[in-house]
């Protein structure tokens, strides 16, 4: 018998894939009878459950429990505010980004999968090169990614200092992804722009995978990995390579990845899992056009970027430890520690900086589950501590190697925080969240070295301790809708890099950002499940924000520019034409994402010049995106993805503009079991269908014009993965 795993309801219409006997389908009461002569795999599938794969016996009777698949909202778990909940109890804009949505592309970044959720821009200036931008916050980055926290596995992958290396890691490395938007300081501390929690893969059976692709420009990547389950945990190991030539002129990219993990169950009440992740990145940077330029040749790169060898080499080692213990049924206790070094070098057209570094740092969080009276309760409290050694070092550039040393100094960045939540469900459908963490932290600039200056002088810059609450209300109005509201707080300090800037001040005036979310929203189904949505409104005021401007040597500079307001809707509506798990087309869902921002600066004078009621530099007002996704039982898939974005501000006095502008995306493909133990994928697909002329991520305040970072034209890969269980 096939049944349900968490309602034991009988599942009809199951395909099981039995060796030497063909296919066979489960009736309505989901009873499935074989004849069988000896032990023989199985493999049983369904449209809206995960694939699983069993040994049967002759004249045995076996019960198959099946788990769901969350193709539905009031089926999704949101773990997001350290809680394990239903998405209808959250009282939050959270967005999850699953395997299927990183698989829609061409699985070598996850820009594409996140662009498509509303309220949420990755882009790519070059191919490595990333900037996140939740509700606009990459006003600030003009490189990397800021102003968000980031978690792997539950573990700070954000530096602390505030600045997150994610191109360290692949696709490989990561299963989904839940993100917030908005301040969440009150339980993952600094960051204006959201938290971004990335999850690794599961062991759940044995099996070996390989896979290979290659497209446009020299692209190629190949993986290899094996999972093993253990009598007690569980193995694995991948490792991947990533190489391309680039669609401009010196932009290629070589990217390796290894990573191994280990899973272990001591008891009953305690898991450990341990991972070792190492990175070997490099890119090439391509730099800034002018209109002129791009018009002349969109593949050109910035004149003296190939000369300069202007590029990141970054190899990092992550060690990572990650321990759950369960008290008794009422108290638990997560806790990650970590430790990390890194070998950064980035010679660039102006200079040449080369850094090495070791850090570690840790998190811990109790739960306590019981009643307060009549009301169940949720208590939260833990902390977060990171640390990190810095041996930096600014040099000129004589064609591309590093000349007579500038600068160099010895950093060290601390930050920590602790966090208390509480959880009241006042009623069965009524939930309260009520949190607030307490911050600090510190940079240490040893500067050993100043060429200009002479003499060796220290300076330390500590942020005063920063008390940052949150309150959240949602109720459910039926069994599938319901509505929320919450109320959160926010802070950013600047990171290093902004108070540590390369042409070699040290800017201890520039101030932490500080903002207030104010947030409401609906989420609902109707028809079953068939049509889906969520939807919030927010308006979110910052204070002391930090905006970039270029000097005449082209070097990026901070300062604080008063006061922004954001104003935004952002919804997401789903539904699906087909679900037959029988018929020739298994699935047809068809989505919509669309954002609207309205954000302006409020008070921001620089130089006599007065930009309020300006609209906020680099964020485009309006952002479509549809999604059509189809499976069929010949085991033929199709994804299609258009999306529109409005024209985006270039300048602080909004006199230059990107246009707007158009993509589209398909991938096609076949996937076919082979008996139980052997599974083949052949997909294609093009990016840019259109061939739009656009830049996924400008330089904003440019000096000089130098603006626009060309994106790749029409653009084709193919590949084949090979899945093996044993």
């Amino acid at each position: 018998m096939l049944i349900d795993a968490e309602s034991g309801d009988p599942i009809p219409s199951v395909i099981a894939q039995v060796d030497n006997s063909g296919r066979h389908l489960s009736d309505e009461r989901g009873q499935l009878s074989l004849e069988l002569s000896a032990k023989t795999d199985a493999l049983f599938s369904h449209i809206a459950y995960e694939t699983k794969r069993a040994v049967l016996a002759p004249d045995r009777a076996v019960t198959i429990e099946m788990v769901k698949k969350t193709n539905s909202l009031s089926e999704v778990t949101i773990t997001s505010f350290e809680s394990e909940r239903g998405l209808m109890e959250q009282a939050a804009a959270v967005s999850k980004v699953d395997e299927a949505d990183l698989n829609r592309f061409n699985e070598t970044s996850i820009v594409n999968a996140f662009n498509t959720k509303p309220g949420i821009r990755l882009e790519e200036r070059a191919p490595g090169s990333y900037r996140v931008s939740i509700r606009g916050s990459s006003l600030r980055a003009p490189f990397g990614v800021r102003n968000v926290k980031i978690y792997w596995d539950g573990i700070p992958f954000t530096a602390p200092d505030g600045t997150t290396a994610l191109n360290l890691l692949d696709l490989t490395n990561i299963q989904g992804a839940e993100v917030i938007k908005g301040p969440a300081g009150s339980i993952y501390g600094a960051g204006n722009g959201g938290v971004i929690s990335f999850t690794p893969g599961k062991v759940t059976q044995n099996k070996a995978e390989a896979s290979v692709m290659g497209g446009s420009y020299g692209l190629l990547k190949y993986r290899v990995g094996v999972d093993q389950t253990l009598e007690n945990g569980s193995f694995s190991a991948s490792y991947v390579k990533q190489q391309s030539d680039g669609y401009r002129d010196h932009s290629a990219l070589d990217r390796q990845v290894f990573q191994l993990q280990g899973s272990f169950e001591p008891s009953d009440r305690q898991q450990i899992t341990t991972k070792l992740l190492y990175s070997d990145l490099f890119y090439e940077i391509p730099g800034g056009l002018t209109a002129e330029q791009v018009a002349e040749n969109p593949r050109q790169a910035r004149p003296g970027s190939a000369e300069q060898n202007a590029s990141i080499k970054q190899k990092s080692l992550y060690g990572t430890f990650v321990h759950d213990y369960e008290f008794n049924d009422h108290w638990s206790n997560h806790t990650t520690v970590y430790i990390q070094t890194t070998d950064f070098e980035n010679p660039f057209n102006l200079d040449y900086k080369k850094e090495t570094q070791y850090g570690y740092g840790a998190r811990t969080k109790f739960t306590l589950n019981d009643q307060w009276g009549a009301f169940p309760v949720r208590l939260l409290f833990g902390g977060e501590y990171q640390f990190a050694n810095t041996s930096a070092q600014n040099f000129g550039n004589r064609n591309g190697q590093a000349d007579t040393i500038r600068f160099a100094d010895d950093l060290i960045t601390t930050q920590g925080f602790l966090f208390q939540q509480i959880e009241v469900n006042w009623t069965p459908t009524l939930l309260m969240t009520l949190g607030v963490s307490e911050n600090f932290s510190q940079y240490d600039i040893n500067r050993t070295v100043d060429a200009s200056a002479g003499d060796p002088y220290a300076a330390t810059r500590t942020f005063d301790p920063v008390v940052v609450p949150r309150i959240g209300l949602s109720g459910q109005l039926t069994e599938y809708s319901a509505v929320y509201g919450s109320l959160s707080s926010g802070f950013s300090p600047p990171t290093i890099d902004e108070v540590r800037t390369n042409e070699g001040s040290i800017n201890l005036g520039l101030k932490a950002e500080r903002g207030v979310n104010y947030e409401i929203g609906y989420r609902g189904e109707y028809l079953g499940g068939k049509v889906q949505l969520d939807a919030s409104a927010f308006f979110f005021k910052l204070d002391e924000t930090i905006t970039t401007y270029t000097n005449e040597q082209g070097v990026v500079l901070f300062r604080n520019a008063g006061a922004t307001d954001q104003k935004g809707i952002e919804a997401q509506l789903d539904y699906f034409l087909v679900s037959n798990p029988v018929g020739l087309i298994q699935e047809l869902k068809v989505g919509h994402a669309y954002s609207y921002h309205h954000f302006r600066f409020k008070d921001y004078v620089n130089d006599g010049e007065d930009f309020s009621g300006n609209a906020l530099t680099g964020v485009p007002q309006n952002n479509l995106v549809n999604k059509l996704d189809l499976i069929s039982r010949t085991g033929i898939y199709l994804n299609l993805t258009y999306q529109w974005v409005d024209e985006i501000p270039l300048t602080d006095d909004n006199t230059v503009m990107q246009d707007p502008y158009q993509l589209m995306n398909v991938r096609l493909g076949w996937r076919k079991n082979f008996g139980t133990a052997w599974q083949l994928e052949l997909f294609g697909g093009v990016d840019n269908l259109l061939n739009e002329s656009y830049s996924l991520g400008n330089d904003l305040n440019a000096f000089g014009g130098r603006y626009y970072q060309p994106a790749m034209d029409r653009n084709y890969y193919g590949g084949v993965k090979v899945k093996m269980r044993y």
